[in-house]
């Protein structure tokens, strides 16, 4: 099967604005339930439940030193793509706090329903060359220097925060939010299969 076409500049741009939107709304639904997730967004959630400063000042913030290992690992495209991508989410935090002022949604339904929309986003921003960041870069370079598998650093990594919100949240929702990390993962470990979708690989 030949490769497929590469994305047009507006389809970049419309999947980064979607991608972006959905991943944003996610976390803003695990946000109204005092919940995280895994990877740096799951960070950036738990520190604003620590500190008086707002998730989207934190999320970029917390990245930083992740993007500087991009630029080596994954080269300046990627990175500026995947760091314009943390911003944009940031700046579409309050936009989402706006416009639902009130909302009282089940945590349950809020927590996966808000993992589910993250993993989305996530994913169509991998379709378009992009990331949020995050211990994916960090477990890719100590695989490349430690021969440490990549996946499993991610997995402890993400633990290692929804673990530590047990300090800031009751354990339940701790429990929720382990659950809801799961989706999130299912999403992308379904779906992200870059060979099958380029046509390249041997699953296509």
């Amino acid at each position: 099967m030949p490769p497929a076409p590469p994305h047009t500049p507006a389809e970049d741009v419309a999947g980064f604005l979607v991608g972006t939107f959905l991943a944003s709304f996610g976390l803003f639904l695990l946000h109204s339930s005092t919940a995280v997730t895994g990877g740096t967004a799951g960070l950036g959630l738990l520190l604003s439940y620590a500190l008086p400063v707002p998730f989207g000042v934190l999320f970029p913030l917390v990245n930083l030193p992740f993007f500087l290992l991009a630029v080596r690992a994954k080269g300046w495209g990627f990175t500026l793509r995947s760091a314009a991508a943390v911003l944009t989410v940031s700046l579409f935090s309050p936009l989402h706090a706006a416009a639902l002022p009130a909302l009282d949604a089940d945590p349950v339904y809020a927590v996966l329903l808000g993992d589910l929309a993250a993993g989305l986003g996530i994913l169509v921003l991998f379709r378009h060359r992009a990331s949020l960041g995050g211990f994916g870069i960090l477990a890719l370079v100590l695989q490349e220097r430690l021969g440490w598998r990549a996946g499993y650093v991610q997995m402890a990594l993400d633990v290692l925060v929804v673990a530590a919100s047990l300090a800031v949240v009751p354990p339940a929702v701790v429990a929720l939010s382990a659950a809801g990390a799961v989706v999130l993962n299912l999403v992308l470990s379904m779906n992200h299969r870059p060979g099958r979708y380029t046509g390249t690989g041997s699953g296509s």
